[in-house]
């Protein structure tokens, strides 16, 4: 008997089973940081946010977040069900009738002794490797049974090769999709670094016209200090000055406006806005497979 009470078999196809269910809560751990690191980089570009704004992205991020961990609740109920499926028809050709404890499922100690059992065969290095080959047996003489059975093993034991050939498949696409995720977070970086360089360009043209600005209130000062012998004509110049300037900052006010204006209708703006939307399409594309 092994550490869970059972012959070494069955404790190896135990083992080999929690690898894949620990490989599937990795993948689920994966997926929850993935829409925690999403929330970051597509909402959290401002540096204050309103109340309202903030429950609006916590609302988003439960709701993706809830999705995802009920899907893998569900994916991991039915995981285990085709689990029970397998040993239950195994059974029924030897006429046998297995009996379940639900009971034992939330048993403290028994729950306990599974985790310290899982932590044992991962962290130990001098634990027998699981996925040595089983050295076949000859068959014994005078049972009925014994060409079912070996039957029964080949069959078993080619259906363990298909799901550790699916297992390194599923391996391989998580690995690609993680990688086209940080292909596409760089190419977002790429795409705000571009945007701020124009908000640079649009903030230095308005300094130019305030410059601009600057410039004609120094020359009517002067003006108006140089020419005493003129003072009434120089009133009437300031008058006029004066609805020059406001006119220089309607213009001002009216150049900054039509200069976002264009900013947004650019096509480089365009471009950004709708490669953002590809890649959103994309890794929510990819989402769908993973979960898939």
């Amino acid at each position: 008997q092994a550490e869970l009470g059972v012959n070494e078999h069955h404790q190896n196809e135990v083992v080999s089973y929690m690898r894949f269910a620990r490989f599937k809560r990795g993948m689920c751990l994966k997926t929850v940081d993935s829409c925690f690191q999403d929330l970051k980089d597509s909402r959290l570009v401002e540096e204050t946010f309103t109340v309202d704004e903030v429950i609006d992205m916590l609302d988003g991020l439960q709701s993706v977040v809830h999705s995802e961990v009920e899907s893998e609740l569900i994916n991991t109920t039915y995981t285990n069900v085709l689990l029970l499926r397998q040993l239950f028809s195994q059974a029924e050709k030897w006429y046998l009738k297995l009996q379940t404890d639900v009971s034992d499922l939330e048993n403290r100690e028994l729950l306990d002794q599974v985790a310290e059992f899982e932590k044992s065969e991962y962290t130990s290095s001098n634990k027998k490797s699981t996925a040595d080959p089983i050295k076949p047996k000859l068959a014994p003489l005078n049972e009925g049974g014994s060409e079912l059975l070996n039957k029964t093993v080949a069959h078993l034991q080619e259906e363990n090769e298909k799901l550790k050939t699916r297992l390194r498949t599923i391996e391989t696409q998580a690995t690609a999709a993680l990688d086209e995720k940080s292909k596409l977070e760089k190419s977002l970086r790429d795409l705000q670094m571009i945007q701020g360089d124009q908000k640079n360009n649009a903030n230095q043209d308005i300094t130019e016209l305030e410059n601009k600005v600057a410039a004609l209130k120094s020359q009517f000062e002067k003006t108006l200090n140089d020419t005493t012998a003129k003072q009434k004509f120089l009133k009437e110049d300031l008058v006029t000055t004066k609805h020059d300037l406001l006119k220089v900052q309607d213009q001002l006010s009216t150049a900054e406006k039509e200069l976002e204006k264009k900013f947004q209708q650019t096509a480089a703006y365009r471009n950004m806005k709708e490669i953002l939307t590809k890649k959103n399409e994309q890794i929510k594309d990819l989402r769908r497979r993973l979960s898939k």
